[in-house]
């Protein structure tokens, strides 16, 4: 699937990665960009369409869908990150309420949509799904079960013809990643975290797996990056001067931002 003349909804749109997302797939020739936000969005793009939309409201999720005509991309990009140490469930509740249950609500409603376009859907995961960070544990837990939910609905969902993906992503400069005094990628400049991830949009989907090494190469990793020790980290990020994310074992390429919106999703 290329992206020109597509139309794609982006949620987590206003701000960090979903705001790169956003542009880049109108400097991919998107037809129109429905902007999934909790506040108000403006922008100068004639093709792009606000949309008030909080992950976490069934109400403002079936609004949303009374606004979409036609739909051909499904960026799952919404979620929150909060410090904690799983002492307080609130907490748990909350993160799997954006980034699990909320990812699962928007893709259940939009998905007469996708199955009638034969779209795509794209989830912005994180590596910290597959390698926790114990400073953020909620989170971390929370992605593995985007991640795992990913693979499922990939299944479910093929003999429709949706293609589903997951897109994981290693340290981004956005406001949720300001307090890490860690090397991260930019979500804008060039070879951006939204740049590489609608690359992909054009391959169809398989399953992801990240390159591994030793359990002791993904923990002296997490020291140097994170400044933690977490004895079960086993997946060892990329050089630093790298882009931010992992690599797939599927053409050895990389999954970033680019990868995300520039077309080759197989």
């Amino acid at each position: 699937m290329n992206i020109v003349n597509k139309t794609v909804l982006i949620t987590g749109a206003n701000r960090g990665i979903g705001r790169a997302l956003l542009e880049e797939a109108l400097r991919r020739g998107a037809r129109k960009v429905y902007a999934g936000t909790r506040g108000v969005l403006q922008h100068s793009d004639k093709r792009v369409t606000p949309l008030t939309l909080d992950v976490t409201s069934a109400s403002q999720i079936q609004q949303a869908v009374k606004e979409v005509d036609t739909l051909d991309i499904l960026i799952n990009n919404a979620g929150i990150a909060i410090y904690d140490d799983l002492g307080n469930l609130e907490v748990l509740e909350q993160t799997f309420a954006v980034n699990f249950f909320g990812l699962l609500r928007v893709t259940n409603a939009f998905l007469p949509l996708l199955k009638r376009s034969k779209g795509a859907i794209l989830n912005n995961v994180s590596l910290a799904g597959l390698a926790p960070l114990p400073i953020i544990p909620s989170y971390s837990t929370s992605k593995a079960a985007a991640l795992n939910l990913t693979q499922s609905l990939r299944a479910l969902l093929a003999d429709h013809g949706v293609t589903v993906h997951a897109v994981v992503i290693g340290p981004v400069d956005t406001d949720m990643n300001r307090g890490f005094e860690i090397p991260k990628v930019a979500p804008e400049t060039r070879q951006p975290a939204s740049s590489m991830v609608l690359k992909r949009v054009k391959r169809r989907s398989s399953p992801i797996r990240l390159r591994t090494r030793s359990r002791k190469d993904g923990e002296m990793a997490y020291r140097r990056h994170l400044s933690v020790s977490s004895r079960r980290s086993y997946l060892r990020p990329r050089r630093e001067s790298n882009n931010g994310c992992a690599e797939t074992n599927t053409n050895h390429r990389r999954f970033s931002t680019e990868l995300m919106l520039k077309g080759e999703l197989k």
